[in-house]
């Protein structure tokens, strides 16, 4: 691969810090983050933002075929160059906002390993999309800021636990693979990285109205993460009553004066399923 600065000085192009676009500009580090995801010539990847090709190329030669997909236009012809020159042909790029792209349709009747270095800005968006369309996908290989992939990790109960780690965590395994140093990357970003293996399931007795719900109380009881689970709850965009929030907490076995993050993702089924039953009953 060519290093990342040539390519975009020679074709008068800059990594938009906007797009939050830091290149990885190491082919070893790239080719251990491939060696581990398992791809084989039976696997269709999904790499969410190419960029320059730095983990596209030895994907490509590792798995029967990636599904690009990249927003920055500006990039693609050089991204298309770099195949060539290795005359890769089982890639296909799609110039498009990986939020707004069918990734349903990308898969048809397979499924998928998606692999990607997230922009920090869209990394929750994107966590959130894969986890409601994880019915097609069936693991993830996915580059972080190290601090949120820390929060990712966190358990119920520390301080980093979040809204994203519950509900993350509720479709899915996550695993550490490895942590990357700065100057693997052009630009050089100020921070580390850390790529995170997420082995994604289904829950069983969780219909796609259950999650809604499970999800919609996950967001409330975070809302207001300083409040008791009474107080973050009622009110806002759920619309619950002080009346229905102290019922449901009380029918899930839940002490009313917790906070969000001491709530596992068991607890956190538990009361969203007696928060349904409550407001059924209301009606």
């Amino acid at each position: 691969m060519t290093h990342p600065g040539e390519l975009l000085k020679r074709n008068g192009v800059y990594a938009g810090k906007e797009l939050g676009q830091n290149f990885l500009s190491n082919p070893a580090t790239a080719r251990m983050i491939v060696d581990r995801t398992g791809v084989d010539k039976e696997t269709t990847v999904l790499e969410i933002g190419p960029g320059l090709g730095a983990i596209t190329l030895p994907l490509a030669k590792a798995c029967k075929q990636v599904v690009a997909v990249e927003k920055d236009r500006r990039i693609i012809p050089l991204l298309e160059g770099e195949l060539a020159e290795e005359n890769i042909c089982n890639v296909r790029i799609i110039n498009q906002n990986i939020l707004k792209t069918d990734i349903r349709e990308i898969a048809g009747t397979e499924k998928l390993v998606v692999i990607g270095n997230l922009p920090y800005n869209i990394s929750s968006q994107i966590l959130f999309q894969l986890v409601t369309i994880r019915q097609v996908v069936t693991r993830a290989f996915l580059m972080f800021q190290k601090e949120l992939a820390e929060r990712l990790l966190s358990s119920a109960g520390t301080k980093n636990y979040s809204r994203l780690s519950a509900v993350v965590q509720y479709a899915s395994k996550i695993s550490h693979v490895a942590d990357i140093r700065p100057n693997a990357f052009f630009p050089r970003p100020e921070v580390d990285s850390t790529v995170l293996r997420f082995d994604f399931f289904e829950t069983q007795g969780m219909e796609e109205k259950d999650e809604i719900l499970l999800f919609s109380v996950i967001k409330a009881a975070f809302s207001k993460r300083r409040k008791t689970l009474h107080n973050a709850m009622s009110g806002g965009e759920m619309g619950l009553t002080k009346e229905i929030v102290g019922m449901a907490l009380a029918n899930a076995g839940i002490d009313a004066s917790r906070r969000a993050e001491t709530l596992n993702v068991q607890e956190f089924i538990d009361l969203s399923k007696a928060v349904g039953k409550v407001c059924t009953r209301e009606l």
